[in-house]
């Protein structure tokens, strides 16, 4: 059975590929469209400002080429503000991660970062695109996320690097306890659903079986490196089946 979760995938390491040297192979575009023609739903992207993955050229150039949704994440700076501003990505997910950061690794918190997410979700919203914030289940204090709503975010991503941690662990129930009750408030007070951080085919369908409201999952770097082993094309399969919704 089809799942209403969708596959986005996140190809900054195809990008880090690309650059390590100095042409275009692999072509970021050309592999975008073969994940799509084999069943990703949709392109993610995280463009920083050092260009060490995705460089901004690559937003341009797979706004212009794919069909399905993209979705461009990144720490709302002026330059990232302006990139979102002139590609119109169909999503625009705002991240906490000052630019020395390898990766994303925390939530955003109200305090102290309201002027800077009241400003960027204005932003979006006038641009007309859909607004997500990276958000951490584990640490995010109680009344935040209904601050968020009411400076205009439609969805919240969940950090799941503590969920994908305690995976298979005595901590696991507890855990993801805790991601399934904060998902589910978050639900109740209207944010869409989208999830992602250290996710890959052993973590997945236990996330998707307790969270079954999920609207999205970005997935990058555990899905590339299962495609070294099982390629591409079954390996997107095998990830929308972990996806898929019960009978």
């Amino acid at each position: 059975m089809a799942s209403k979760t969708q596959l986005s995938v996140n190809v900054n390491k195809v990008a880090t590929l690309r650059n390590s040297r100095g042409k275009n192979i692999p072509d970021v575009v050309k592999v975008s469209l073969d994940l799509i023609e084999m069943g990703a739903q949709g392109i993610t992207v995280h463009p920083r400002p050092d260009e060490r993955h995705i460089k901004k050229q690559d937003v341009f150039d797979l706004k212009e080429a794919i069909d399905v949704e993209l979705n461009v994440e990144g720490y709302p700076s002026s330059d990232f503000l302006e990139l979102v501003e002139k590609t119109r990505p169909a999503q625009v997910t705002l991240v906490p991660d000052p630019p020395h950061v390898l990766t994303s690794n925390a939530g955003w918190e109200w305090q102290g970062s309201e002027d800077i997410l009241k400003h960027s979700l204005e932003k979006i919203k006038g641009l007309g695109l859909r607004s997500s914030l990276f958000v951490d289940p584990m640490s995010l204090p109680e009344g935040d996320l209904a601050k968020f709503k009411v400076a205009g975010c439609d969805r919240i991503e969940l950090y799941t690097e503590a969920f994908s941690d305690s995976f298979a662990t005595e901590e696991q129930d507890e855990v993801t306890k805790k991601y399934a009750e904060f998902a589910k408030v978050a639900h109740d007070l209207g944010f869409g659903i989208n999830a992602g951080h250290d996710l890959n085919l052993k973590n997945l369908a236990h996330l998707k079986a307790n969270i079954p409201m999920l609207d999205e999952v970005s997935i990058g770097h555990a899905l590339v490196c299962d495609a070294l082993y099982l390629g591409f094309e079954k390996t997107i399969q095998s990830y929308l089946d972990q996806l898929k919704d019960p009978v």
